[in-house]
């Protein structure tokens, strides 16, 4: 254990001591207890072993030097975690004042990642821990087992991974391999379905593997090729095969991907509130037929609105068209801008940023997010309403929490003209990306609030309607804290403030629970009931729920079916959003009128394109009664 030559060694070493030993057999060591030999022991002896630590005695002297140390472990059949104990204490050994400090300090650190372990939370194993059976036997599948390991040793392998040894539970057959490895990259670690246990059984029964390794990679491997991530795994993980495969037979090795052929970074910017934020150009392997039908290009190109803090969901993701196709098509002449002078330079400067590289420009005829589509053709619910308030002239009052890149937004204002949409934003960092990067911009009836979007729905039913924001001299728009009461924004007086339609938006940035969208605060029964009393009587409420999780899904339907007279669902993108609609009215639409409705509302929005119209109309028709 000579620091230059690094611990190969004495890795190799104490890993035989762990073989021939039997039960009972005990190891001695004389040490001066370094850290770089502490840091190696501590963890070998972990499972299944008892360690003291003894100090040998010294002749008296008046010049303290290096005490000399003996460690003793003892072997045990069980896995048991033990803390380690000393036979002395710090005033009873003569050494120097660091050489002790490193000492206790190793010793703190050990004891207390075996309290973690012993008090429940993951074990993290050796590869040589569950080789010698700490989690029974390797050779043989043990259905339902799950374990976390490390791979790869100082000396033994290019890189250090974490990974998980999973075997696929008895109902999941049949497996169409015996073994496999499924590489989950670093940017999808801490998705729900990767970091959850829940998600990892349905990663490994859509693998079809009876015992599936799932390596996860961290900042460790940035630099790596995934040609050098497989040539260096693949030796770790045959020891890992049950029974006995044959030599040379080739792993299945598996890898989460996001199906992206180009990618370009457009702008980053971390917010207070949201974090790192990308802005992003991709062009996708595959494209969906009803974008190959609007552009018939081979590379389509997708802008994408990314929050870090959750970068497997894609916040907003917009369709870049040709600058003079999309001038068209847009009718931006129809949009007034002050004269001001702040207000003729934030122009110029978003003109600029809206002639994107290549002459595009983002599309807003078009969703790319497929749950926006379905959040659209869930207005059929209330089609009845919505068009018997536009025939008399009159508006249909939306609210929308949460503007991402204002793509939703942007389409229900060029689609339905008699609708009044007030979108509240928390962050006002996003509110200017929409505008810069997402051709976003307001009129009389469609405007930004920048508050939160809690205390806006609670205060949007005390008799107060809302008044535009108010800029400042540089022509900026004043921010508004969470924590803020929301009365900036209101004025008394004012005539009816129901809310006809009502979608939730948001993501959250704790998906710990397993719900990725909403935030826990939108789904809490106390402001379903204040969204139920700022409806109006033929409201409409939306969610999008995204989580992978059955048991978060089924309790926020269990709370708005106690909320609301009817609830509907909309089920999309292989289970991971969820589009929940409650409706108020005891008068609500029956299945069977749905292709009615569904055709009422086709004729009430206003369709540039063919492909459009049906995407909305086919999700139209996987709306499900829940209540």
């Amino acid at each position: 254990m000579e620091p230059e030559h690094g611990s190969e060694l004495g890795n190799r070493y104490l890993s035989e001591v762990k073989r021939v030993l039997k039960s009972g057999g005990k190891f001695v060591c004389l040490t001066l207890a370094e850290s770089h030999v502490l840091d190696l022991f501590f963890p070998k002896f972990r499972f299944g072993w008892k360690v003291a630590i003894h100090a040998i005695p010294q002749k008296p002297s008046n010049r303290p030097g290096l005490q000399t140390f003996m460690v003793v472990a003892e072997k045990e059949n069980s896995t048991v975690l033990h803390q380690i104990t000393l036979s002395f204490n710090q005033s009873s050994i003569n050494c120097s004042g660091d050489q002790a400090i490193c000492l206790y300090e190793a010793i703190d650190k050990e004891n207390q990642i075996r309290k973690e372990y012993a008090g429940g939370s993951d074990v993290l194993y050796s590869l040589e821990d569950l080789q010698l059976g700490a989690e029974g036997d390797l050779t043989t599948l043990n259905p339902g087992r799950r374990c976390q390991l490390t791979l790869g040793v100082q000396g033994g392998s290019r890189f250090c991974y974490k990974a998980l040894l999973l075997d696929a539970k008895q109902q999941m057959g049949p497996f169409s391999y015996n073994f496999g490895v499924f590489i989950v990259p670093k940017t999808r670690a801490h998705e729900w379905l990767f970091s959850s246990e829940e998600g990892q059984w349905m990663v490994v029964e859509s693998s079809k593997a009876a015992r599936l390794i799932m390596v996860v990679l961290d900042t460790s491997h940035t630099n790596a090729s995934m040609d050098d991530i497989q040539k260096d795994l693949s030796p770790l993980v045959k020891s890992l095969a049950p029974g006995k495969e044959e030599n040379g037979a080739q792993i299945p090795i598996m890898m989460a991907s996001d199906g992206i052929k180009q990618r370009k970074t457009v702008h980053q910017v971390t917010s207070s509130l949201t974090g790192p934020i990308v802005i992003e150009d991709v062009v996708y392997e595959n494209v969906d037929v009803d974008v190959s039908g609007l552009l018939p290009s081979k590379d389509v190109i997708f802008r994408r609105l990314i929050f870090q803090r959750s970068e497997s969901l894609v916040q907003s993701e917009a369709l870049l068209v040709k600058s003079e196709s999309s001038q068209k098509s847009t009718g931006g002449a129809d949009r007034k801008r002050s004269s001001s002078s702040a207000k003729a330079k934030r122009k110029g400067s978003r003109k600029r940023n809206e002639e994107l590289s290549d002459g595009l420009k983002v599309y807003h005829d078009y969703l790319a997010s497929s749950y926006h589509t379905g959040i659209v053709s869930g207005f059929m619910l209330v089609s009845s309403y919505l068009e018997t308030v536009a025939s008399a002239g009159k508006s249909v009052k939306a609210v929308v929490i949460g503007l991402g890149a204002g793509l939703l937004p942007m389409f229900l204002h060029g689609c339905m003209p008699f609708l009044r949409t007030e979108v509240v934003e928390l962050d006002a960092v996003i509110l200017d990306l929409a505008k810069d990067y997402f051709s976003f911009t307001e009129d009389a009836s469609l405007k930004v609030h920048i508050a939160d979007g809690i205390q806006f729905v609670r205060h949007a039913d005390e008799g107060l309607s809302i008044v535009p924001r108010k800029e400042n001299d540089s022509g900026d728009i004043k921010s508004f804290s969470s924590d803020e009461n929301c009365a900036p924004f209101l004025a008394s007086g004012g005539g009816s403030t129901k809310v006809d339609i009502l979608v939730i938006d948001v993501d959250s940035a704790d998906s710990s629970s397993g719900i990725t969208c909403p935030a826990a605060d939108f789904i809490e029964e106390s402001f379903l009931l204040t969204v139920k009393d700022v409806l109006s009587e033929e409201g409409l409420f939306v969610i999008n729920l995204v989580s992978r999780s059955s048991a978060a899904k089924d309790m926020v339907i269990s709370r708005m079916k106690a909320v609301f007279s009817h609830l509907f669902c909309l089920q999309l993108e292989e289970d991971v959003n969820l589009v929940l609609f409650g409706v108020c009215s005891e008068l609500s639409i029956k299945e069977g009128w749905f292709p009615e409705a569904a055709g009422r509302l086709e004729k009430l929005l206003n369709f540039k394109h063919p492909e459009v119209r049906k995407s909305i109309m086919d999700a139209s028709k996987k709306i499900r009664c829940l209540k």
